[in-house]
């Protein structure tokens, strides 16, 4: 079975249509020291039974096992039934909605992916069309920087113990715009030092940026870090990468965010090696302007028949450029469908219910790993991430490497100060047998 559909009379009328004498000629305006001057390694083609058999033998050599690994990708159970009204046609092949009147359906999926994002950050408004969590949180820093309550207000403040790959990405988007990032270290018990923040917030600081939680999996003391952040009138940024958590604690919104942004891939969306994500993004009402991405909104027509329109559009694509407020130019519809189906299968209750079994079982884990004489140097309020300290840090996760787990995520090339420590996640898919076998690789116990 040929996978290209174009016969050779195709090729011809395609080629006479563009007036070229063959395929090559296309590519005449490439030098030719720059064109590849021998044939591609690649091995033969095969027929599509071959290359479905040899596929599932490269898949069989991964291990099935769910990784202790979090750090902004977590492994979660995803419902079959997902993937299934994700086959849909109207759902995977529609685009983006630039036409109400064709894309009812697809307008109707975002404005429901935008009531659950603000049901689970506790704030009046959310958007879609993010692309991941680390451009969410840039987004919300360029945001604030629009809404500084001066021309001088032109710093970020953004906690060490944030996602190491959302602060350079951060960083990388101010850079642009002529602002700067401001660190602020973290203490003792790994939270953000409520001293640093209170010297570092003054009138040049458009916003702080904190974890929801943090990237060592603890919750921070939003009410006094918001108190600190409007004292000086900033905008606080939280900034949430495992968005199961909203499901236990307090949602950002009500203890103080002015913006909460984050990674929803925790509902609906496999690991899938990387990608892709599905940031979200919320604000107080007062705020929408500043907003980027789109905004569905409900409405009634002339009948009083419920329709659904885009709102609000504020890319330069829809707008004159000088007003625009972002250059996001996809539409993350798919994913954001996958997510809102997971949550409604889950409900309020079932929410709280899988949250808990992810806190009670990372619980189950630092004492188990205490027990064998590692350290948890942070303590404290936490979800289903943890920081230990283990001696010999390689060692330990070369014994768990050989039984088939990823012991974590090592912490010393990001934080040197944190050499011989991993940050260790465990979710639904980690059974207390196999959290019981990654503590004693850990400890160096036989098999």
């Amino acid at each position: 079975m040929r996978y290209l559909p174009h016969t050779p009379d195709d090729l011809a009328a395609m080629l006479a249509a563009v007036g070229a004498s063959d395929v090559e000629a296309l590519f005449t305006s490439v030098p030719d020291e720059l064109k590849l001057a021998r044939p591609l390694h690649l091995p033969p083609p095969l027929d599509e039974a071959s290359l479905i058999a040899e596929l599932e033998a490269l898949a069989a050599q991964n291990s099935p096992a769910p990784p202790f690994l979090g750090a902004g990708a977590y492994p979660h159970h995803v419902p079959p039934i997902v993937d299934q009204l994700l086959l849909r046609s109207e759902f995977y092949t529609a685009y983006t909605p630039y036409q109400p009147e064709l894309s009812q359906g697809t307008l109707q999926a975002i404005f429901e992916f935008q009531t659950l994002v603000a049901l689970l950050t506790g704030c009046d408004v959310a958007n879609a069309s993010m692309y991941d969590g680390a451009t969410a949180t840039a987004e919300a820093a360029l945001m604030a920087l629009r809404l500084g309550k001066s021309a001088s207000a032109r710093r970020i403040l953004v906690g060490r113990n944030l996602h190491p790959e959302y602060r350079k990405v951060v960083r990388t988007y101010l850079a642009n715009v002529g602002a700067e990032l401001v660190e602020l270290p973290f203490g003792e018990d790994g939270r953000l030092s409520q001293g640093a923040l209170r010297s570092a917030v003054d009138e040049g600081a458009a916003a702080v940026v904190a974890g929801h939680p943090n990237f060592f999996g603890l919750f921070e003391d939003l009410p006094a870090i918001a108190a600190a952040t409007h004292a000086k009138g900033a905008l606080l940024v939280t900034t949430t990468t495992e968005a199961l958590a909203l499901g236990l604690v307090q949602p950002p919104g009500s203890l103080g965010a002015d913006v909460a942004v984050g990674e929803m891939q925790s509902f609906g969306n496999p690991l899938n090696f990387g990608g892709p994500g599905l940031g979200f993004f919320a604000t107080r009402e007062e705020l929408v302007r500043q907003m980027p991405g789109r905004l569905a909104g409900a409405t009634v027509d002339k009948n009083g028949k419920r329709g659904f329109v885009l709102t609000l559009s504020t890319r330069e694509q829809h707008i004159r450029r000088e007003r625009a407020t972002s250059n996001i130019c996809t539409n993350n519809g798919l994913n954001a469908l996958a997510a809102s189906i997971h949550l409604a299968l889950l409900g309020k209750t079932g929410l709280r219910e899988l949250a808990l079994v992810n806190y009670r079982r990372a619980r189950y884990l630092r004492e188990e790993l205490e027990k064998h004489g590692a350290k948890i140097p942070f303590a404290g309020a936490s979800f289903n991430e943890t920081v230990v300290e283990i001696e010999d840090t390689k060692s330990a996760f070369a014994r768990a490497k050989a039984r088939g787990m990823v012991a974590g995520l090592p912490l010393g090339e990001e934080y040197p100060e944190l050499e011989n420590h991993l940050l260790l996640c465990v979710t639904e898919l980690h059974p207390k047998a196999r959290i019981d076998e990654l503590v004693a690789a850990l400890a160096g116990q036989p098999t």
